[in-house]
């Protein structure tokens, strides 16, 4: 079996380590294909691969269709909208992720620009405390719950609206569920955002919405920027002058929302949610595990598509 990591962002040399001892125990090959440049060189190196790990590398249906021998492809990470699922299933590919493997590194990563924000990106002013204030969890999986904890140790009072996630299983970490996402928005100063980008959630985040969010409201968003609505976003920070959008992934307008709203946003230059040597070894580690376990015993556990 031939296992090709695809990754124009490379692994780190200890995560690589880590896929390469799983796949030499299993008997497997492994092929690196790192800081690639064109996706024709993409093309060429899945053509006989039986299976694929990719970071943000995108899987779509012209790579998929060009993986003649494919039977498995795992994004390393819990989003997965990089994979063209439809492709993957049209040529029986099964297209997995490895959830939680990065999950604490996003968490922290979020209550460090909490409080950035709350520093005032610590210009030297006097900024707030995180100790006392309410904030509310947008979709409560694996992420969401880490940052709960987190938020706990810094006092916080913690909320949460998650339609997916029984309500008992939330209240058992000692987190308010709210009724609706209004609700959330309304009650909480700041929102830590966690929701997928699919076709219920783009857009989704909007001026009615955030312009519910109290005096002072600060969102977080490490999960995806296609759920904002960039233009409503502009015409509530307008109309706002309260708010704060801090995000990890920099939105299509972030040189307009730097330039007018510069005390009141950041954007990280990359997606850093995930970017730990700890997270970087246990995603690249599970991928390869995964393919192990789909190959040798059909595991399909992890199965996305």
């Amino acid at each position: 079996m031939k296992i090709l990591v695809a990754t124009e962002k490379p692994f780190a040399p200890a995560a690589v380590s880590a896929i390469k001892a799983v796949t030499d125990k299993a008997g497997f090959e492994l092929v690196m294909l790192e800081k690639y440049t064109e996706t024709a060189q993409l093309l060429e190196a899945v053509a006989d691969v039986d299976a694929m790990i990719i970071r943000s590398d995108k899987a779509t249906k012209e790579v998929l269709d060009a993986a003649k021998n494919l039977k498995v492809i795992v994004r390393a990470g819990a989003g997965y909208d990089n994979i063209d699922l439809t492709a993957a299933t049209a040529n029986n590919v099964v297209a997995m992720n490895t959830p939680g493997q990065n999950s604490n590194a996003v968490a922290e990563l979020a209550l460090g620009l909490m409080v950035m924000a709350a520093r005032n990106n610590y210009n030297g002013k006097a900024g707030t405390e995180l100790s006392g204030k309410k904030v509310g969890i947008h979709a409560y999986g694996n992420v969401g719950r880490l940052v709960g904890n987190i938020a706990r140790g810094f006092g916080m009072e913690v909320l949460a609206f998650d339609p997916f996630v029984e309500k008992s299983v939330i209240e058992k970490d000692g987190v308010k569920v709210v009724d609706s996402v209004e609700e959330l928005y309304s009650s909480c100063e700041y929102i830590s955002l966690h929701i997928p980008a699919n076709d219920k959630t783009k857009n989704s985040i909007n001026y009615a919405l955030l312009n519910k969010m109290p005096n002072g409201g600060t969102l977080i968003n490490t999960a995806r920027k296609e759920v904002i609505h960039e233009d409503e976003l502009v015409k509530v920070m307008n109309d706002r002058e309260d708010l704060k959008y801090y995000s990890d992934i920099a939105p299509t307008n972030s040189d307009f929302l730097t330039e007018n709203f510069a005390d009141r946003t950041f954007f990280s230059p990359k997606k850093m949610g995930a970017q730990t040597a700890e997270a970087n070894i246990k995603a690249g580690k599970a991928a390869a595990e995964q393919i192990v376990a789909f190959i040798k015993n059909g595991d399909k556990t992890f199965q996305v598509n």
